[in-house]
């Protein structure tokens, strides 16, 4: 990541984050439809080429969405025994929602994070 010269107020990281904003000025829109980060800000021209989430977002929104459809898939059928088909047209579409909505402010907080705290690629001094 190149050193960033530009003054700018700080902004918050998680609201900023969450909402898919430019973890620079807060104004600029960080997606470029559901998951893709665009190149730069539109606002402040801030290069996104540091932002990479990886795999880490989706391994939090499949633990969380996980325990809490599970958790109701379970607690329905000890309660209410409902058919098959009653689980799948509940959870299947629940699931899918809720892991897209998390996964995309998720990515947007760990863009966030890696810009406030200017996370790079590992290195190796060699001396």
């Amino acid at each position: 990541m190149s050193e960033d010269e530009a003054h700018y107020p700080p902004v918050d990281t998680l609201s900023v984050g969450l909402r898919g904003r430019c973890p620079r000025c807060g104004e600029g829109a960080l997606f470029n439809g559901l998951l893709n980060v665009k190149p730069k800000c539109e606002v402040c021209g801030l290069d996104y080429s540091f932002a990479d989430a990886g795999e880490g977002p989706a391994v939090f929104v499949m633990l969380i969405i996980g325990f809490f459809v599970v958790g109701l898939a379970l607690w329905l059928e000890v309660n209410y025994s409902p058919a098959l088909w009653v689980h799948l047209i509940l959870w299947i579409p629940l699931a899918t929602v809720l892991s897209l909505s998390l996964l995309r402010a998720l990515k947007g907080l760990m863009i966030g994070l890696q810009y406030r705290h200017k996370a790079g690629e590992g290195q190796i001094d060699r001396d």
